[in-house]
């Protein structure tokens, strides 16, 4: 079994990793340290970000969607016919919460009906989603939004703080809550330590699944809410790619990929540490290929540090008991 470094001792290594990022992009351009530039550095990781949250739940009980980018992008195009059909803003964010909530519903229910992993399910469902956006959506482009609408991804209370940033914010300490301080999450720990020992201690499977996909399905209508309105338009290609960026978020935040293990916490450094590593490389005109490497890297890395911590922890163990 592939022991990760306790918790904190994680959480404190992300900190340190921030700190230098942020170090380093203030030497790499003299723009990163302007506050306006860092207020709107937010916008391109809270979206993402807020899908990160029910994620890591799900992977702490050993789960995992694939096809949130496609259930985002499901959400987006669902709220555009609305608006072109004259929807207001109330109604759009209603489409937008349950189109995902739904979708992340029918996720869980055939990971329960068909009894196989999650994973091999939700690629199937990723393909199955995105192919209703581009045969919905085809070579159009949604604008027709009502004003207000824009309030949800391009407001700033005060002048200086986005709307969105602050939605994020709010869901990441009632994530925190949950997972950390109620039974549900002592119950999601237990399933994802010793599945099992918690089912003969009276913990269901299926309502846990059904609870979790369920609610990554509305966090992923959420950030579908929040996206279209910052962008003011959707088209096929959107939140392409998201997977990556948000299972990289849960697993270098210290979720553990087998499950069992992880936190909140570690989860927003994690996205911090790449939201300002990706808005630092923006700045010097880093192409957006070579930032999907720089994720990628990140991602192998925080698989493959926990092994290698193993590894070095079990040759001491060993040496020590030679001696």
């Amino acid at each position: 079994m592939v022991r990760r470094l306790p918790i904190g001792q994680w959480e404190v290594a992300l900190l340190v990793l921030l700190v230098g990022v942020f170090i380093l992009n203030s030497f790499l351009s003299p723009y990163f340290l302007d506050l306006y530039n860092l207020i709107d550095s937010t916008f391109s990781f809270s979206e993402k970000a807020l899908v990160a949250l029910p994620m890591a739940l799900l992977i702490i009980k050993r789960e995992i969607d694939v096809s949130v980018a496609s259930i985002v992008a499901l959400a987006c195009v669902m709220m555009g016919v609305a608006g072109d059909l004259g929807a207001g803003t109330a109604t759009l964010v209603l489409v937008g919460i349950t189109v995902g909530t739904l979708a992340g519903l029918l996720n869980g229910a055939f990971v329960c009906a068909f009894g196989v992993h999650s994973i091999v399910v939700t690629i199937g469902t990723l393909s199955l989603y995105r192919g209703i956006v581009v045969l919905i959506a085809g070579d159009e482009a949604f604008t027709s939004f009502p004003s207000g609408f824009a309030w949800f991804g391009q407001h700033y209370l005060g002048g200086y703080l986005p709307v969105e940033f602050l939605i994020y914010v709010i869901a990441t300490v009632v994530f925190g809550v949950l997972l950390h301080v109620t039974p549900f999450g002592r119950k999601i720990f237990a399933l994802g330590t010793n599945p099992d020992a918690a089912v003969y201690s009276g913990v269901s499977h299926t309502r846990y699944r059904m609870i979790l996909f369920s609610l990554t399905g509305f966090m992923c209508g959420l950030a579908a809410i929040l996206l279209t309105s910052r962008l003011g338009s959707v088209r096929l290609n959107v939140a392409t790619g998201w997977e990556l960026q948000v299972i990289t978020m849960v697993v270098l935040g210290g979720v553990s990929i087998a499950g069992g293990s992880g936190s909140i916490l570690g989860v927003t450094l994690a996205v911090f540490l790449i939201g300002l590593l990706t808005f630092g490389l923006s700045l010097i005109n880093v192409p957006g290929i070579v930032l999907n490497i720089y994720i990628g890297l990140m991602l192998v890395s925080a698989i493959a540090l926990p092994r290698l911590y193993s590894l070095i922890r079990s040759r001491r163990l060993h040496g020590r008991k030679e001696s």
